[in-house]
């Protein structure tokens, strides 16, 4: 079932065009300096396909929630789903998300030098200049109220968010916002999950932390649960 992403009415970065593509359960808004509507469905049209013909083949692939091997002649998309998996220790379905964000913002950077893509609160970015992502964290007072600011040379990134208190994604916690940086969009999605199912209550912040910072990749962690908040490495909060 289609659920409005309401917090995108905030997203609308100086300079750029944006636009929305859907495909299936994937909407992918997007940022750019041109209109690549046309070019983001083809992409993400073929990387959805790549991931849905290995899926229909493996149906573990779809269901699994801890890591899993995939065959040698999966693509590269689901070779990488898997990968950042095993790390995060996680099913590979975990980083889908983070994968079409990046895959496609990858095919995309062809034909822009800035892109911003955002899937279900997973983002890939690309930009020239520096920029705020707004954190929204369900009820917590912190909602709307802070900011990552990312500066260009920090770029390509990827920033994913899981939440056990709000969205359609699977989560075993209950933390209203768990962010994870990573140049690796995929393993920050893997990560943000592994870290959310770990933090239920205020004292699970500095484990979800110390879970976080033990996968090889993560640059950032920000974990926020009502009134309360924890954040470890690459991470610059700011007003919005």
């Amino acid at each position: 079932m289609y659920q409005k992403r309401f917090y995108r009415d905030y997203m609308r970065p100086d300079k750029l065009t944006h636009f929305t593509v859907l495909d299936r359960e994937s909407d992918l808004h997007i940022s750019a300096k041109i209109n690549l509507e046309k070019e983001a469905k083809k992409y993400l049209n073929r990387y959805r396909n790549d991931i849905k013909s290995y899926g229909d083949k493996d149906t573990k692939f779809y269901k699994s929630l801890v890591p899993m091997r995939v065959s040698s002649k999966a693509a590269d998309i689901v070779k990488h789903m898997a990968r950042a998996a095993r790390l995060a220790k996680v099913g590979p379905m975990a980083a889908v998300a983070g994968a079409l964000s990046q895959y496609v913002g990858l095919e995309l950077l062809k034909y822009t030098n800035e892109i911003i893509i955002e899937n279900g609160g997973d983002i890939f970015i690309k930009t020239d200049i520096k920029r705020k992502i707004l954190i929204y964290a369900g009820n917590s007072p912190f909602s709307d109220k802070i900011a990552l600011s990312i500066s260009p040379e920090d770029t390509p990134l990827g920033i994913c968010t899981s939440a056990g208190t709000l969205g359609h994604s699977l989560s075993f916690g209950r933390a209203d916002a768990v962010v994870v940086v990573s140049k690796d969009t995929l393993l920050a999605d893997a990560a943000a999950t592994a870290v959310g199912n770990i933090v239920k209550e205020a004292h699970d912040i500095n484990k979800g932390i110390e879970y976080g910072t033990a996968i090889e990749g993560i640059e950032g962690i920000l974990i926020v649960i009502g009134d309360r908040m924890g954040a470890w490495g690459r991470i610059e909060l700011v007003k919005p």
